[in-house]
């Protein structure tokens, strides 16, 4: 028999509009790792209860919407999926409606431990670069994989006018942070790489450095 493949995660966290997302992307590209965007599980959620006319801020309702729909997390060999109920939601995940309520569901505790479960059951498939606010601190804590991105205020609010965003970053910001569940923060064994002044090749150069200190065999 063949010993069991060891699996890992490698975590990127960071605020909106950081370039964690493209940094997980491009590192999953280089490493031949399946890219794992967990926003887009809780802009799903958020997405269906806009669609539903359910008041982001009524947790219960929210709840009860999430225990009421199914929630399907694949991967097409390079990038992470989702559908709910059969739908998938494409570039609605990116609407403003969804940027400016996308905080307050992923502020309850319910929806976090369900789509946290989800999370974690990528790596019964395949190893994975995942991009989000508490991989490294909530969903692979023990990861020694963990790479917190970041950049200046200016910086982050100029990158979401380019694709369309105007929502505030610091209002992001202050929502993820202050939330009593998985606050954003960096995690614990998290090496910062700040993108203010990198290009997204430089960026990825000093990432695969980061990861190679932290011991993953490149």
């Amino acid at each position: 028999m063949n010993p069991p493949v060891k699996r890992f995660a490698i975590a990127i966290d960071g605020p909106a509009a950081s370039g964690k997302s493209t940094l997980a992307r491009e590192l999953a590209k280089r490493l031949g790792l399946v890219m794992v965007n967990s926003g887009a599980m809780y802009r799903a959620v958020t997405w269906k209860a806009l669609k539903e006319g359910i008041p982001v801020e009524d947790e219960a309702k929210v709840i009860a919407l999430l225990n009421s729909i199914t929630l399907q997390c694949g991967d097409d060999g390079i990038l992470s999926t989702i559908t709910v109920d059969g739908i998938d939601p494409g570039d609605e995940l990116r609407s403003e409606a969804v940027n400016s309520n996308v905080s307050a569901v992923s502020a309850i505790p319910a929806v976090r431990e369900k789509l946290v479960a989800l999370q974690r059951d990528y790596l019964h498939r395949t190893s994975i670069v995942m991009e989000g606010r508490d991989i490294g601190s909530v969903v692979f804590p023990d990861s020694p994989y963990k790479i917190y991105v970041t950049a200046c205020e200016k910086t982050r609010a100029a990158r979401r006018e380019v694709v369309g965003e105007v929502d505030s970053v610091a209002d992001r910001d202050a929502a993820d942070s202050a939330r009593l569940t998985a606050p954003l923060k960096i995690a614990d064994g998290a090496t910062v790489l700040d993108t203010t002044h990198h290009t997204i090749e430089s960026g990825v150069l000093a990432a695969l450095e980061i990861l190679k200190h932290q011991g993953l065999p490149i």
